[in-house]
Formats: structure tokens, sequence, C-alpha cells
């Protein structure tokens, strides 16, 4: 299709796009097969059992590659890219329901080197990965023996393969032929392939891979029972707390309408209505407060879509489409983000409009790139496959330049001109109303600090499953239940933040802003202290490179989560403080 004329970059913004997208070729990834066909068996990584993230080449270990010719690989999509898939042919001789007896397909000429790197791989529990047919198998590199002294290497790869007519649906693998490590020996490597009629449909062909005793287990489902009743109570309680609240009030400022004025200047005047003056009055640092909030925004758009996609498609099924979706979807939302940070800029009287929407735009980019490179640099050091090569370090930075900022840009605009009129129900005062002193539990350093507990307690258990299922070796595939967390988390935190702010605002501080947004974003705190708890207790991890990588982007989600719930938490009290001065007389 030709291009419009005089738009140059919306092309490559397309095409810059496209990167994310699969592409289509041969008949391994239509997934139908000829008889006698190739098949590709793929070596993708090898890596210590217990850090799943710090994987190599499988032939960084000095491993043999069979004798069949080399198949040049490039990767895929961005997602594989960003996710160190790193596939390299085995160059063995697969064909389409070719049976293949015991044979060796090449030899390892093992010296003191090569045994002392095999030694060290066993002694760490390696294990490595291949893909058939976009299915993974894993196995083993080899064990020693119960004293720790002689170390054997696992030499024959037994494969069965199950088809379902010209479909591959099942693969497996059986590791034999255990050979003692002894320097200067040849070993031979062999493989054997079985292929066997299967009744599994190709839909699904990946359900042995699913583990539902672990994401449906009744405890999973007693966390959303609890959950779901917390909100009802949350909810209730609010309801019932305010709606008294506020109808004593209106009826206390009806009944001081009455008054004259001497009665009200001797009246014990209190309360929200005091700080009428000031409560539309902008936040301090509007420019950045603005940013956060536009994220903020983006970032629910971002996770609302992707678990509605992940609910009708099994993102699961294919190597880094989750990734690829995530990244295709930030972008595509990307003007979400300029109109609801731009909109409010305007509102709270910003000028530098320019200046907000970049940082907008690059708030949450910067954050995941920059860790992103900061763990580069001890990947490279290891030589491991997460590295990012270069060349996707320049797609993703033209994704940023190319695509996210002209969309922020269109989206501001957007806000600035539909909703950037301050249309407050109160006048500002000219001079800022002095905050009176209050009860120690009334600051807003406290309401902060408690106010991302309830939003934490109602997601806690399912931070549990989605830990295990991207730092273990279990699929997340319960995305109903993510829904259900999202939504729930997201009624806790506007209830919670409601809450805070009256009480702020019944004692008489104006500054609910950022303490609406920071109370709402501190859930971050609970789940970052979270992930201490589960890496010291859940996990085996070591190592430098697992640990950075851990905690590195474990503090990126939890600050998009923070930045995320703040946003809410900032959009539902804005309602009601709008909602509850628009009720009130003000003379």
């Amino acid at each position: 299709m030709k291009p419009l004329p005089g738009a140059p970059g919306v092309a490559a913004a397309a095409a810059l796009l496209l990167l994310l997208l699969p592409r289509a070729r041969a008949d391994e990834h239509e997934h139908t097969y000829q008889d006698k066909e190739e098949v590709v068996l793929w070596m993708n990584t090898v890596g210590p059992y217990h850090n799943r993230q710090e994987t190599y080449k499988y032939f960084s270990l000095p491993f043999c590659v069979g004798s069949k010719k080399s198949i040049s690989h490039y990767h895929e999509t961005l997602g594989e890219a960003l996710q160190g898939v790193e596939l390299e042919f085995s160059g063995l001789d697969i064909k389409f329901k070719d049976d293949v007896m015991p044979a060796t397909y090449c030899e390892i000429d093992l010296d003191k080197e090569k045994r002392d790197a095999f030694v060290y791989a066993i002694k760490n529990h390696y294990w490595y990965q291949m893909y058939i047919d976009d299915l993974p198998i894993w196995g083993i590199v080899g064990e020693a023996d119960e004293n720790g002294e002689d170390y054997y290497l696992w030499t024959y790869k037994k494969l069965e393969i199950g088809f379902n007519g010209n479909r591959i649906v099942d693969v497996n693998l059986t590791s034999e032929g255990k050979v003692k490590l002894v320097p200067n020996t040849k070993i031979q490597m062999s493989y054997s392939v079985k292929w066997k009629k299967s009744d599994v449909k190709f839909e699904d062909r990946f359900d042995k891979y699913l583990d539902p005793s672990f994401f449906q287990h009744r405890i999973h489902w007693f966390s959303i029972f609890n959950s779901f009743m917390m909100v009802i109570f949350l909810v209730g309680l609010v309801s019932m707390i305010l709606m008294r609240t506020l109808r004593k009030d209106y009826a206390r400022y009806s009944k001081e309408e009455e008054m004259d004025d001497m009665d009200r200047d001797l009246g014990d005047e209190y309360g929200w209505k005091q700080v009428h003056g000031d409560v539309f009055r902008p936040s301090s640092h509007p420019l950045i407060f603005s940013s956060l909030i536009g994220s903020g925004c983006q970032i629910f758009a971002v996770s609302l879509i992707v678990i509605i996609v992940a609910m009708i498609e099994d993102l699961y099924t294919e190597r880094g489409s989750m990734l690829s979706t995530a990244i295709f979807v930030y972008a595509a939302t990307s003007p979400v983000n300029g109109y609801f940070g731009g909109s409010l800029y305007a509102r709270q009287g910003g000028r530098r409009w320019i200046k907000q929407m970049f940082i907008g735009a690059f708030l949450i980019p910067a954050m995941v790139c920059g860790t992103a490179f900061f763990i580069n640099f001890i990947a490279i050091y290891y030589h491991a496959s997460r590295a990012i090569p270069f060349g996707t370090m320049v797609a993703v930075c033209c994704i940023c330049f190319f695509v996210i900022l002209p969309l922020n840009l269109v989206g501001t605009i957007l806000g600035r001109n539909l909703s950037g009129q301050p249309n407050f129900p109160c006048r500002v005062n000219a001079v800022p109303r002095p905050i009176p002193e209050k009860k120690w539990f009334m600051e807003p350093a406290v309401i902060v600090c408690l106010g991302g507990i309830l939003p934490f307690g109602s997601i806690f258990i399912e931070m549990y499953f989605i830990f295990t299922s991207f730092w273990a070796y279990k699929i997340y595939y319960v995305y109903g239940f993510m829904m259900l967390v999202l939504v729930i988390l997201c009624i806790v935190t506007v209830c919670v933040t409601i809450v805070c702010t009256y009480f702020l605002l019944n004692a008489e501080d104006y500054r609910w802003q950022w303490t609406s947004f920071l109370s709402a974003a501190s859930t971050a705190i609970y789940v970052y202290m979270y992930s201490f708890y589960y890496y010291f207790f859940k996990t085996k991890m070591y190592g430098l490179f697992q640990t950075s990588f851990y905690f590195g982007y474990m503090a990126v989600f939890s600050t998009a989560l923070g930045i995320m719930c703040g946003a809410i938490g900032y959009m539902g009290t804005s309602a009601f403080v709008r909602k509850i001065y628009t009720n009130v007389k003000i003379d």
C-alpha cells in the first residue's frame, strides 16, 4: 500500500510498530507440515534452575552441533529480543512423521577446560530449553553422584513427538545415556525421534504446561472472595459514614447561613467548608503532578486492555507475545497520557505545557529503560542472553520518539482544548488560608503511610501468584482473576483516598491533591516490601545478576503500580471534592 503523500512520519511509526508483531515465515509459523517435511529443533538457552532469568546461549556450554547445515535465525518480535530468547539451530535432522532410530549426531572432544565448564554447570543445576514448533522442552545438563566427586553428562536425547493430522500437538524429552566426565576423552551425543498419533487438539496443546491445581487452588478463590467482601464492607462503610456525616455538615452549614453576622462570628466554625476558597488551589509542583497523573491513567488503560486481550487470546502460546502486546498497547495509548496530564496542567494554570508533555511522555519509558540499561551492563559482564542487543535498544528509542511522543502531543492538545478550562465550583482566594494545627494522625505524612495498607491487603495474595509465574516456572493464565483483582483494587483505592481526603479537609488542610495521590501510591511501598519477603523466603535465587534483575524490575513494577493507584485515587477523590463543594452554598 502506498503511503499518503507528506506523511513519512506516520509511515515510519507504523513500520516501527510492525516490529512488535510476529512475521510469518515457513511452515513452522503456520504450524502445518507435510509428510517428511523438515521440523526444526531450536536450542534456546541454558542456565541455573533457581535463577530463571540468568540464562546463556545453549552453545555457551561446549555442546557440539549436529551435522545438518545451520539455519540463520533472527529475532521475530521485539518481545523475544527483550526477553533474551536466543534460538540457535541444533543441527539435528528431524522430518515430520519420520522416526529416527538412535543415532550419534556429533562428538565432544572433552579437554580439561570443557570438563570444568560442564562440572560448573552441573554443580549449579543448569537446565536447558529447546523448542519444536513453538512448544518448549526442558532438559537437565547432567548430575553428580551422591558424594559430589564424580559428574555425569546426559548424552542421549530421546524425543517423542505427538501429531494430530498435519500439526504437532505434543513433545516430550527423555534424557538418557549418563556418561562420566573424564578429561581427554571423547563423548558421543546421540538422539532418536519417535512420532506417535495423539488425540490432543491443536488449540489445547499448551494445556499440559498449565497448572490448574496451583492457580485454581481454593486459597486463590478464597482470596478473591475475601477481597470482594472487603470491598462490599468498605464501600458500605464509606457510604454510610460520608452520607451521614455530609448530611450533618450540610444541615450545619445551612443553619449557619440563617444566622446573622454576629452569631456567625461567635459561632464555632470548623470543617471542610472553611477551606472552600483554597481547596481548588493548584497543587505544589503542578508540572510533575500532572505528568504523574497522566502516566498513571495510561498505565491503567494499558493494564485494562492487555488483561482483556489476554482473556480473549492465549498470549502465553507465543514467545514474547505478552511483552510485545504490552509495548504496542502502551505506545497506542499515549494520547490518554497526554489528554489527562495536559488537561490537568492547563486547569492548574500551567504555562510550560510543552515541557509537561515531554516529562509525561518519557516518565515511564525513562524509568524502565534506565533500569534495563543498568541491568544490561551486568548482563553483558555475565555474557548472559538477557543482554539487550544494540539494535533492539535503537528500536525502543525510535518507538519512544516517533510513536509515543507524537501521540502524546495529540492527546495534550486535545486535553488542553477540550477540558483545560478551570471550571471549579468555588472561587480560589488570592491569599492562601493558614493551615491550623491538628492531631498527629491527621498529618498528611501519616495519612500517606497508612493509605496503602488496605489496597495492598486486597491484592497481596494475587501478587504471590503473579510473582510465581514470572520468577518461577509457572505460566499465568487466569486473567479473569487478574481482572477481578484490578477492579477490586480500583474500588478499594478510591474508597480509602476519599475517606483520607475527607478527614484532611475536615481538619481544614486543603493540601489534598498530593495527599490523595501519595496515600494511594504508597501501595507500591508495601508491594516492594513484600517482594523482599518473597525473594528471601519463597525463592532460592542467588548471584549478582539474578538479584539485580529481581530487585531492579520489582522496583519498576512497584513504582508503575504506585503511579497507577495514585492516579486512580486522585481521579476518584477529585470527583468527590468537586461534588461536595458543588452541593454546598458558598457566599
